[in-house]
């Protein structure tokens, strides 16, 4: 008998980690030619879960005893098929996969993968008990000088319409509401009166994702590297050749490894946020000719911003708003301890390098405070207590959101793009998207004036008083 320090014996043959892992690979690919290649074409669907059992079972069958023991843990690697993939795992790729599997016709029916290549947003939440998102109720407060009263006064002109309770205050009526403000330079201000405020986004992101786990949508961590596309050429009603293609397979490369496992798949969705316009080149996108449709890249792209925290002990109560000052600084109340939170997005000319995440304490000396000194009289004694640095998915062409399919790639969407408010629309971008997966028009809300073919049309939607 030959006994094997290291491996499994087989037959009188020692099989060692490659050996075994080649052996199941056959085991599955067997099994794969037996039923056919497709994900859930002619009506057939295939368990991966299920067929690696078996083929375990098989495999252990004819072992000399014992349980099974794998060599080789491959529970780190995704699916090799998935009706959907979501590249980027943001509250935005979350939104997406709640609602596709909410929506789906029967329990289970869709398959639904999430790639997130970030390890700090891949933690498991199984069995965690339910998330408070600490809503403040407090409202939010936009201050308008003389110059921009009239977009002001419009936006909440649209805001009451949609049944939103703000209301519009002169200079009068806001030093009487809030003494701590200096209504030097303010011709108007907006208020939010109820239902508005802030909460705690990684509350919402784990209860996000606990919630989709719980209805069986899979994670892995990893990059998404490559796309296997097939292409069809045909001719437009002018006479132009047009070239449509769709991907059918994802690569997705393990964390930290060499190793990538390639996804057969029949939709991809597009949420890497920051790096979306990176993911999107991958699949080709932008790559034709200058001026056309296939040469039309996604307009996305990373931006850095500074978030401070500073101490206050004089500074405003605790019902203090969400304050938009009219030279772009903004800050909130951080909890109970007279901290407060915020920034002021740069200019063109002072964005940041974006090659790291390094918190530039100068921007803050020389571009926040002295507008926040200004404004609230009472932040001249502030002390910074903590800075940090992060990313958002920034549209050079109108800074709004890019949602929907892609007209080229068939059969790859997009929720990006959002330049910093996709956390507070991700809710009703993700219901859109999923409806335009599964039904081929948006449903709820009519999202088709930030199609990605307005890139290409030139046809920007601009909004005002953007944080």
């Amino acid at each position: 008998m030959l006994v094997a320090t290291q491996g499994t014996v087989l037959g009188g043959t020692v099989l060692r980690g490659a050996m075994l892992r080649s052996l199941l690979r056959l085991a599955v690919c067997r099994g794969l030619l037996a039923r056919g290649l497709g994900t859930r074409r002619g009506g057939s669907t295939w368990d991966w879960d299920a067929e690696l059992s078996n083929v375990k079972k098989k495999i252990q069958s004819i072992l000399p005893g014992g349980t099974w023991d794998p060599l080789y843990d491959t529970r780190h690697l995704p699916p090799e098929r998935s009706d959907v993939v979501i590249v980027g795992g943001g509250v935005l790729g979350l939104s997406v996969a709640y609602w596709l599997k909410r929506l789906e016709k029967q329990r289970g029916a869709i398959r639904v993968l999430v790639v997130e290549r970030d390890h700090t947003e891949y933690l498991a939440v199984v069995d965690a008990p339910p998330l408070d998102l600490q809503f403040n109720p407090s409202g939010y407060l936009l201050l308008a000088s003389e110059a921009g009263a009239a977009v002001m006064e419009s936006n909440v002109k649209v805001q009451r319409q949609e049944g939103a309770n703000v209301c519009l205050m002169s200079p009068e009526q806001l030093r009487n509401k809030f003494p701590w403000i200096n209504t030097e330079g303010v011709a108007l201000a907006s208020y939010g009166m109820e239902d508005e405020g802030w909460f705690d986004p990684w509350c919402l992101l784990q209860g996000l994702r606990q919630k989709v786990q719980s209805m069986g949508v899979l994670f892995c961590q990893g990059e998404v590297t490559r796309f296997i596309s097939s292409s069809l050429h045909m001719e437009n009603s002018s006479g132009e050749v047009v070239t449509l293609k769709r991907i059918h397979e994802v690569h997705v490369k393990m964390d930290n490894s060499l190793e990538y496992q390639p996804v057969e798949c029949a939709i991809v969705i597009n949420t890497a946020g920051a790096w979306s316009g990176h993911v999107a080149e991958l699949a080709g996108i932008g790559k034709g000719p200058p001026g056309t449709l296939a040469g039309t890249k996604l307009p996305v792209e990373p931006r850095k911003r500074y978030v401070y925290v500073w101490h206050c002990p004089q500074g405003p109560g605790l019902e203090t708003p969400l304050v938009l000052d009219t030279s772009g600084a903004y800050f909130r109340r951080e909890g109970l301890g007279n901290n407060y939170l915020g920034g002021r997005s740069p200019t063109e000319e002072e964005e940041p390098d974006t090659g790291n995440l390094e918190v530039d304490h100068t921007f803050f000396q020389d571009k926040v405070w002295p507008h926040l000194a200004q404004r609230i009289p009472a932040f001249e004694t502030l002390k910074v207590r903590s800075a940090w640095a992060g990313y958002y998915d920034y549209n050079t062409f109108d800074q709004n959101g890019v949602v929907g399919p892609h007209p080229l790639v068939v059969n790859m969407y997009f929720a990006t793009g959002f330049s910093g408010h996709g956390l507070q629309q991700a809710p009703a971008v993700g219901r859109a998207v999923a409806e335009m997966v599964l039904e081929g028009s948006f449903q709820t809300i009519d999202l088709s004036p930030f199609l990605f073919s307005r890139f290409y049309l030139g046809e920007k939607i601009k909004e005002h008083n953007v944080i």
